[in-house]
């Protein structure tokens, strides 16, 4: 059933949506808190590659700052698993929308030629690249709540009352 959250995730990209709101980080979040250790973190990123091939691909030293982005946000996945809540949930959520906006404006302003690379430049570019970081927010508050959230009513109301129905016995 986690897999089909990470599907989901990839086709969601080819919606049209608002700038950055999108549901690639709480794929990656998801994926690190709900998907077997072996596959969590390559899972989100193989999906994220897959939709790319088809979306368009652009500069590598960028995208290599959304992927390495995207994984932190699996990791943070992985490290909320322990003991989850919506609270540990909710905190790797914020701490990856402000991680995403910190490390892919970084690597625009330096790999990319808009803005000068002096102190004043690195300004510029995060100061222009706020209105996104209010997308990717509200886009990974909104799908990690449906993702954890949906997998939670499915878990409750699906799979368990299944198992149940198919491990008992009938007298």
């Amino acid at each position: 059933m986690s897999y089909f959250f990470i599907f989901l995730g990839a086709v969601l990209r080819f919606i049209p949506h608002a700038a950055n709101f999108a549901p690639i980080g709480a794929m990656a979040l998801f994926g690190g808190a709900k998907l077997n250790k072996k596959y969590a973190l390559i899972v989100p990123l193989a999906a994220m590659l897959i939709s790319d091939y088809f979306i368009g691909f652009y500069s590598w030293q960028i995208m290599a700052s959304v992927y390495a982005s995207f994984l932190i946000y699996g990791l943070l996945g992985l490290r909320a698993r322990k003991n989850e809540s919506w609270l540990k949930i909710g905190g790797a959520t914020l701490a990856g929308s402000v991680l995403f906006f910190l490390i892919t404006n970084f690597a625009v302003w330096a790999f990319g030629s808009m803005y000068p690379h002096t102190l004043a430049g690195l300004l510029a570019c995060y100061a222009a690249g706020l209105p996104f970081f209010r997308g990717t927010l509200l886009g990974d508050i909104f799908f990690t709540a449906a993702f954890f959230g949906l997998y939670e009513l499915a878990r409750k109301y699906v799979e368990i009352p299944l198992k149940q129905k198919l491990t008992t016995k009938k007298v």
